[in-house]
């Protein structure tokens, strides 16, 4: 497993009951998580002053409850800021577990020599795509949501990144890479985190099952003659490791060599010394 223990701002304090309580900087919330299975005593203090909590619905979604939140906040890591909000469906504009790939690529993009590409697609709130830039790539960032890329654009501002080589596009990230592929552009390193399901900015569905191979296999066109890295996140159950190890062995390896390794990705937990699965990554390098 890759785990994401970098963090100083953010911690996986306990999880038990469907529920995980979290440090964000200064503030406790409780979210639900289905890989939280487990009925273990709620001893640490925390679980009776957080700050919000995420209270899920039988009927599906669910509602915030805040005890003295700020709208948005920030925290850090290693040199990058981000702006957190609370808004619909538990999440609060970042990924931490994400982490454990930031360090992964950019030591990649650092120890390149030379001027490298970056193409984020699904990109979100800029994560990936801030940890790319601040190792010295030029970043091509792609999402749907024109509400998300400002977030991401925000985020960069507040990291000392307003000016770094970054393209900022809103588009259904299918149709930009056939776009790409027309004009013939290239990237040295592909990073794609796609939604299990989802709706472009016309309407257009994304189902993961369905679409991630058709992808994959067209992002393989946009590699460079010598690209370093390609790497796909899945928070989908349905899609092991190994599957993401088979999606790129076939379409990135044949041309390319190199190597694939898949695992699941992970945050400590500081009451018990475990690690709780937050999702998988697939990651080829020369």
């Amino acid at each position: 497993m890759w785990i994401a223990d970098g963090w100083k701002d953010y911690e996986v304090i306990d999880c038990s009951k469907g529920e995980k309580l979290e440090r964000w900087g200064s503030y406790l919330l409780v979210r639900p998580d289905p890989q939280v299975i487990w009925d273990t005593p709620k001893k640490h203090r925390g679980w009776k002053r957080m700050n919000g909590h995420y209270h899920r619905s039988a009927k599906g979604g669910g509602e915030w409850e805040f005890f003295d939140l700020p709208e948005q906040w920030t925290i850090g890591y290693k040199g990058l800021t981000f702006n957190l909000k609370p808004f619909s469906f538990k999440h609060t504009g970042l990924f931490p577990e994400q982490a454990a790939n930031w360090d992964w690529f950019g030591a990649k993009i650092r120890q390149a020599g030379r001027p490298v590409k970056v193409l984020n697609l699904f990109a979100y709130t800029g994560g990936a795509t801030l940890a790319a830039a601040q190792a010295g790539a030029a970043v091509t960032h792609v999402d749907a949501s024109k509400g998300m890329v400002g977030w991401a654009r925000e985020n960069a501002r507040s990291s000392g990144l307003e000016n770094a080589p970054i393209r900022w596009i809103v588009d259904d990230c299918v149709k930009f890479v056939e776009r790409e592929i027309r004009r013939g552009n290239h990237y040295d390193g592909i990073i794609m985190d796609p939604p299990s399901y989802g709706r472009g900015p016309k309407g257009e569905i994304w189902k993961i099952e369905d679409a991630i191979h058709p992808l994959v296999k067209l992002c393989a066109q946009l590699l460079s003659d010598e690209p370093l890295f390609f790497l796909i996140n899945s928070y989908t159950t349905g899609l092991a490791p190994a599957v993401l190890s088979y999606l790129i062995g076939t379409e990135i390896c044949p041309k390319y060599k190199g190597t694939v390794r898949s695992e699941e990705i992970g945050l400590p937990v500081t009451e018990t010394g475990l690690v709780l699965p937050c999702g998988a990554a697939g990651r080829w390098e020369a």
